[in-house]
């Protein structure tokens, strides 16, 4: 019988996935989402489905519709669902929905201007407390021509994949459930509020926000704040002392449990804390850990035992581990749910836990303890060949040990040699892992071997390593040094340990940091005879104003470019242009706002002007995010082009 072939380009629009569990409140029934791809109008659509703990009843979808409903939330009596759906004209911004449990009509309780996120039950059930942004009164002008100009007064005024923020602050809103009374803003000002939590008694809301002098160039500072359910002055209880996140009160009211990233450095792992509403002293409890306990993609807030302790999730070399930890610190976070996997959410209510995870051959789906409760994600994965990777470690030049993993092509033979494509990822605060990853699939069916680690300045593993690569100014040894050795080392282990691996067709690509670290490399060293660049940071000297999250890297290389341009423009890829002679291909999306396209501009002007070989692929109507979250068409398209540009220059 022959096997299935491997992962295609146009397989992308078969992609499904599970995502957001949420039990009911007597632990039977779990609703969570459910994400396809709609081929033909290139866009994602998204149902909220249920599914029994005991499987006593195969999972089923709960909305239908031809657009997106997201976020179910259960209403405390298990009654009814909250939801968020986009339901109606295609361009119409979420809007909040409940729904009865056992099904029925729909009732829409927003008609806003902008779009619903993260809606949260009152205790009492009779009001849903939401974020929205307030758009300014110069957006009632439809015509750009005749629009006010922007008066801008502060940074943090753009955001990737947002747009312009600063005319359209982000804040706290109640509404009744019963949809008859109009939703109430209950926050307001220059600020941006998220992440609301209501206290037990229903009469404040906790909200995370920075409201303090000067918040806009603060780095990584905000605070944990409570208001009035019906409004009123934010009350601070955290002491603007670091970046704080998803407030979770305790069942007596008399605590918060939050995220807390000590100081301003970014490479601080986010730790477990509780703070006391009325010292307003703030308790770590996790760091004996030693892990970022704040998930990049499947975070959610702590989650409150009836035995008192704190469930949270935490990042583990390439895994994502289910953690708990008293809330009086009076024992070591324990391990109660792991393996070869990452997280896509989780939940856990009265005794009984969720979640939903992928593995390097598995989609995401829904699982209570081991048992696999769906199979969203099995026709795809029966139907393909899908590799699993090897894991293995490489020793850098400093003797520091490094995690890597090899994946071998499709329909590999014993004797061959294959090209190989070493995979950089972004951050560099993220880490590769052990869920299902598109990309990696697609290159091992296109023949080649698909190498990738986690350097030094990735997350996953202890403070020490995230914080090597800090400027020398913080202790470390700034971008382009022992992560340029880390990943230099990755390769030549591999082509010792793997005779399968060409030395003579070694391709390499990243993108965001793992971008920079491609342009990085291709003008330090000569090895590699192909290489793709894409959303990269090159030049700090204009990254630095130009991006939405540019200057804050101060707290990453211990100093401000107006004070230092020199250590700048040392670790800028573009300051070493003239020593690129790989082959380069650079991608980038036209509106992202995070590495804004002047950086591939500035690269691909230098390069042509030398005669070397660059081409430049620009996607219109894109973010930063266009590898997860752009259109299907350009995910596709951008997998062509790839394939297309190593195919002629390593085959």
């Amino acid at each position: 019988m022959t096997r299935p072939s491997g992962m295609v380009p146009a397989d992308v629009y078969e992609l499904v996935s599970a995502s957001d569990p949420r039990i009911s409140p007597d632990g039977r029934v779990v609703a969570y989402v459910v994400t396809t791809v709609d081929a033909e109008e290139s866009r994602y659509r998204s149902a909220i489905w249920l599914a029994t703990v005991d499987s006593t009843e195969a999972p089923r979808q709960f909305t239908f519709g031809p657009r997106s409903d997201t976020s179910p939330r259960w209403s405390p009596d298990g009654l009814q669902l909250a939801f968020v759906s986009n339901r109606g004209d295609e361009k119409a911004k979420p809007q909040l929905y409940v729904i009865p449990a056992e099904g029925g009509e729909a009732l829409a309780l927003t008609d806003l201007k902008e779009g619903v996120e993260d809606p949260k039950w009152s205790p009492d059930g009779t009001r849903i407390a939401f974020t929205a942004r307030v758009r300014d009164d110069a957006y009632e002008e439809e015509k750009d021509n005749k629009r006010k100009p922007r008066h801008i007064t502060r940074l943090k005024y753009k955001l990737d994949s947002v747009g312009w923020t600063f005319d359209r602050p982000k804040h706290i809103f109640v509404v009744a459930s019963d949809g008859s009374e109009e939703p109430k803003q209950i926050t307001e000002g220059d600020f941006e509020d998220a992440a609301p939590a209501w206290s037990p008694d229903g009469k404040q809301i906790a909200f995370v926000s920075a409201r303090h002098r000067d918040w806009d160039i603060d780095v990584g500072a905000n605070d944990i704040f409570v208001v009035g359910a019906n409004g009123g002055r934010p009350k601070r209880l955290t002491q603007t002392d670091g970046a704080c996140g998803s407030p979770s009160w305790s069942p007596d009211g008399k605590r918060i449990a939050h995220t807390y990233r000590e100081g301003r450095d970014g490479t601080r792992h986010a730790q477990i804390a509780v703070t006391d509403v009325a010292t307003r002293r703030t308790r770590v409890l996790t760091a004996s850990l030693d892990r970022n306990c704040a998930l990049f993609m499947a975070g959610r807030e702590p989650i409150w035992l009836t035995s008192g302790d704190i469930l949270f999730a935490a990042e583990d070399h390439g895994n994502d581990i289910v953690h708990t930890v008293s809330r009086t610190g009076s024992h070591s976070p324990r391990r109660i749910r792991g393996g070869e996997f990452r997280l896509g959410g989780y939940d856990h209510v009265a005794g009984v836990g969720v979640h939903v995870r992928s593995t390097t051959t598995t989609l995401p789906d829904l699982f209570y303890r081991e048992a696999r409760l769906t199979e969203h994600g099995a026709e795809f994965a029966k139907n393909r060949n899908l590799i699993e990777p090897e894991r293995f470690t490489a020793r850098s030049r400093d003797g520091s040990r490094v995690d890597a993993w090899i994946m071998r092509p499709v329909g590999f033979e014993r004797g061959r040699r294959y090209p190989v494509l070493l995979n950089i990822h972004g951050g560099p605060f993220t880490q590769y892992g052990n869920g299902f990853f598109d990309e990696f699939q697609v290159y091992c069916n296109a023949g080649y071997v698909v190498l990738y680690s986690n350097p030094r300045g990735s997350s996953g593993y202890s403070e020490a390593w995230g914080a090597a690569i800090n400027g020398p100014a913080l202790g470390g040894s700034g971008w382009g040094t022992v992560d340029y050795e880390d990943v230099m080392a990755v390769t030549d282990e591999a082509l010792r340990r793997f005779d399968f691996c060409d030395p003579d067709r070694l391709g390499v690509m990243g993108g965001s940091y793992g971008g920079y670290m491609t342009s990085w490399i291709v003008s330090h060293t000569d090895r590699f005879k192909a290489a793709c660049s894409e959303r990269a940071v090159n030049a700090w000297h204009s990254m630095h104003g130009s991006s939405d999250f540019g200057w804050p890297f101060k707290a990453q290389f211990g100093t401000s470019l107006y004070d230092d341009p020199e250590e700048w423009t040392k670790i800028s890829p573009i300051t070493y242009a003239k020593n690129i002679r790989t082959p380069l291909l650079i991608l980038h999306s036209e509106n992202d706002l995070r590495c804004p396209i002047e950086q591939a501009e500035q690269l691909f002007t230098i390069l042509r002007l030398l005669k070397r070989d660059v081409e430049f692929v620009r996607f219109p109507a894109e973010s930063h995010e266009l590898t997860r979250a752009g259109s299907p068409v350009h995910r596709v398209q951008r997998f062509e082009i790839l394939l297309d540009w190593f195919s002629r220059k390593l085959k």
